[in-house]
């Protein structure tokens, strides 16, 4: 994980320059796609793809649309119309630091910048442009209407009221699963993988993204600002739908769990080349931050 993470790293890092123009938005847009942070989907896209027997570095454009994607829906989550979080990544959030409209204008940029970056010409000659589109569809569905901005829209709208299991579960399925579906379906489609295969690989990172929400929810019920990176307890105190709101925290680990071994299950009939794949969900599992 922390080879591919920095093999991102150094291409995010290229991708917008340091001096243009206009000069308060790139630094925006810069800062908020290069925080501190682990890299994970792009990391999980490059693991799909390996495990549908293709070459990493051939889908490293598709990787950073994938963080590019993640990085504007976090400055959008955290503006004051929405979550009206100070704290991101362990620094000032995108709006406290270079103010609300130019936050906003960020993180629409960045979005544009995600799909500059799919359909380029180094994606396109690597994959080919019928892999290409496909990837394109899927990365367009996971941050639409009905992916991260339908989640959003349905948990701002949840937020002080008691929620059924299935409210909750779109929620969490598609505010933040829907990108982890995509990064892996992505990966897989890109490396060419076969139907049975990206069938198992879209079962896998279903369940990985409910892992993944479910730690989450944990981590800010239980832990501490400086290890978050974010306000620890925010959720609790907006009212927000989250696992340990409505079993417990015991019950909501044992479901953690539950699916973990799930999403396990899905990549036994993928051999050796998935075991990256098991290792970041035994990672998402365990953390503690």
């Amino acid at each position: 994980m922390a080879r591919q993470a920095a093999r991102v790293e150094e291409r995010l890092r290229r991708i917008l320059p340091e001096d243009g123009y206009p000069p308060q938005l790139l630094a925006a847009m810069r800062y908020s796609l290069l925080a501190p942070g682990k890299r994970l989907r792009p990391v999980l896209l490059m693991a799909a793809a390996e495990a549908a027997g293709g070459e990493t570095e051939k889908v490293l454009p598709a990787a950073c649309a994938v963080e590019a994607v993640h990085a504007y829906s976090l400055i959008h989550d955290d503006l004051p119309c929405m979550d009206d979080s100070d704290l991101r990544r362990g620094r000032p959030s995108c709006h406290r630091a270079f103010g609300e409209a130019t936050a906003l204008l960020a993180g629409d940029a960045l979005q544009a910048l995600a799909f500059e970056q799919l359909t380029g010409a180094e994606q396109v000659a690597a994959c080919g442009p019928a892999r290409v589109l496909t990837a394109v569809r899927e990365l367009a569905q996971a941050a639409g209407w009905d992916g991260l901005v339908g989640g959003q829209t349905v948990d701002l709208a949840s937020e002080g009221r008691s929620v059924d299991e299935a409210t909750l579960g779109y929620i969490h399925g598609h505010k933040t699963g829907a990108l982890w579906r995509a990064a892996v379906r992505m990966g897989a489609t890109l490396a060419g993988s076969n139907e049975h295969a990206l069938a198992r690989l879209t079962a896998y990172a279903e369940a990985f993204g409910l892992v993944f929400q479910i730690t989450d929810d944990i981590l800010d019920a239980v832990g501490e600002a400086k290890d978050l990176g974010k306000p620890a307890g925010a959720d609790g105190a907006r009212g927000k739908a989250t696992y340990p709101a409505r079993y417990g925290i015991a019950e909501s680990r044992r479901r953690a769990r539950h699916l973990a071994g799930e999403a396990l299950g899905q990549l036994d009939e993928l051999g050796d080349k998935a075991v990256p794949l098991a290792g970041l969900l035994e990672l998402v599992l365990e953390r503690d931050r």
